[in-house]
């Protein structure tokens, strides 16, 4: 429930505070659509663990969760919504504008829904071909990254509140000490950070300014709309390159939980849990949702505080109802990210052991391999942030990027550069990195070499490691940049290069 009111806030942040938006636009049009996708998955994924439970007997079944995807949600404010809204309002009024910038976006999510329906019939393969080094250890980068590190910011941003509030967590979760009147951990947590936030801020003791929330609230129900063809053609056009990535990153995302579920001890189907969240999407972008539903990372976190089948249907409840009655938006606002960062924290910490422990020891580098990628995410947040943007240019246009920043150092530039190319993709990027380096430590060296040649397949096409700032795709020969051809060559090279070390065959046998 945090983390979809955390994205939902993220989105109504970006496109109202970054890009102008008409407020009511999102909260009445974009948050129900959404929150249906959220209730909807939520509901199928709550009967998947009843039925379960009922089959095998166990009472310890723990439902897969689901909710808004944060990285699409980022993606699609930043790369759709905002620049066909910018767009739109060099030609019609504001309000106009924001109308076809919405509509465009609901396209934009038909198209990612009908790809992943396609899709979740044939994704559960890539589970029985990966390594679990691959599979997991692209989910451990990020709780190593974006739930780890990242979230430190948060939490020392307000320490005595992040601090107090991630010690409460380490107590309860992880040193696994009862609190007093078995309350939960989570919930006293936050509850103790959002009191200490407001307390202290009433008397001026914060390090930053609390800002009381806007208590205003929108009823709006959620209904199909055919406005998403009205958006279609400009989607097709300009925004399919950024919708397929971040489809493809749930697809890959929801293989990797429902491995993470399975080793947990809850065997769910990968065909359907990948079609719930596709259907789910499909269904949020018809009625105007904005943010692509997909199985959350950390379903061994949630069954290690108790989670069963009931806390996915109080999540969707409280999610659909709350874009209907407008109460997301307050909520968004009223709980301090300070509080919310521990619990984060906490998921990361989860599933970065799980992807250490699930897996045999002579993966551990691996695994490791696999976690890099997402560092690379949280550099291109940063720098996403610094000279108006300027920097995410640095991959496909160096020498502009000096110019527009007043930088003199071409290395740093470089190097930004390439951050952002490794974050592009990021989460098949680390799974493809993990099984190859897992595939050659087995001295499976055909699995290898196959591993890394469609590596350089991706990247010439941006599938990975794209060189536009949107992280789209492209055929290499239509980009102004020679860099996508250099890192194809690199992974089809070492490929070339391995088979020949290993004369065309497996240094061992398969299964060895």
């Amino acid at each position: 429930m945090l983390d979809n009111v955390v994205n939902l806030a993220v989105l109504s942040g970006i496109l109202v505070g970054g890009f102008g938006f008409p407020a009511d636009i999102v909260f009445t049009r974009m948050f129900p659509g959404t929150a249906l996708g959220v209730l909807l998955g939520n509901v199928v994924y709550t009967v998947m663990a009843i039925r379960m439970a009922r089959r095998t007997g166990r009472e310890d079944v723990t439902a897969m969760p689901l909710g808004t995807d944060t990285p699409s949600t980022i993606g699609v404010a930043l790369a759709v919504l905002g620049p066909a809204f910018l767009a739109a309002k060099a030609r019609m009024p504001e309000r106009e504008a924001a109308i076809f910038a919405w509509q465009v976006g609901m396209a934009t999510m038909v198209l990612m829904g009908v790809f992943k329906v396609a899709m979740s019939f044939v994704g559960g393969q890539i589970a029985k071909w990966v390594p679990a080094a691959g599979l997991l250890g692209s989910i451990g980068g990020v709780g190593v990254a974006l739930l780890g590190a990242l979230q430190l910011g948060e939490i020392y941003a307000e320490p005595v509140v992040g601090v107090i509030a991630l010690g409460l967590i380490l107590y309860a979760l992880v040193a696994r000490i009862r609190l007093p009147f078995q309350a939960p951990a989570v919930l006293v947590a936050v509850t103790v950070g959002a009191l200490l936030y407001y307390g202290l801020g009433a008397w001026g003791l914060t390090v930053h300014p609390v800002a009381v929330p806007d208590a205003s609230m929108l009823f709006a129900l959620p209904a199909p709309n055919l406005g998403f063809i009205t958006g279609m053609p400009v989607a097709l056009r300009d925004y399919l390159p950024v919708a397929l990535p971040f489809a493809i990153l749930t697809i890959v995302g929801g293989i990797n939980v429902t491995e993470s579920a399975r080793l947990a001890g809850d065997d769910y189907r990968t065909r359907d849990i990948l079609l719930t969240e596709a259907v789910s999407t499909l269904v949020a972008g018809v009625c105007g949702g904005m943010s692509q539903t997909t199985p959350y990372i950390g379903h061994p976190a949630y069954k290690a505080m108790g989670g069963r089948a009931g806390y996915t249907l109080l999540t969707g409840l409280f999610v659909g109802l709350g874009g209907i009655f407008g109460y997301l938006g307050f909520m968004a606002a009223l709980l301090p990210r300070p509080a919310l960062a521990p619990v984060l924290f906490f998921i990361g910490l989860e599933i970065t052991s799980q992807a250490y422990g699930e897996t045999p020891r002579r993966h551990m580098a691996a695994v490791t391999v696999a976690v890099l990628p997402s560092v690379a995410v949280v550099v291109q947040i940063l720098m996403s942030q610094v000279y108006g943007g300027a920097l995410m240019s640095a991959a496909i246009d160096p020498a502009g990027t000096l110019e527009r920043t007043g930088l003199t150092n071409p290395a740093f530039v470089q190097t930004v550069g390439v951050m952002i190319m490794l974050a592009s993709g990021f989460i098949v990027t680390a799974m493809l990195w993990g099984a190859a380096v897992a595939f050659l430590t087995d001295r499976r060296i055909v699995a290898a070499s196959v591993t890394l040649a469609v590596c350089g397949l991706l990247s010439l096409f941006g599938f990975i490691h794209s060189v536009l700032p949107s992280g789209g795709v492209y055929f290499p020969w239509a980009v102004d940049s020679s860099l996508p051809l250099h890192w194809g060559a690199a992974y089809l090279g070492l490929a070339v290069l391995l088979l020949a070390l290993g004369k065309g065959k497996d240094a061992v046998p398969r299964g060895a």
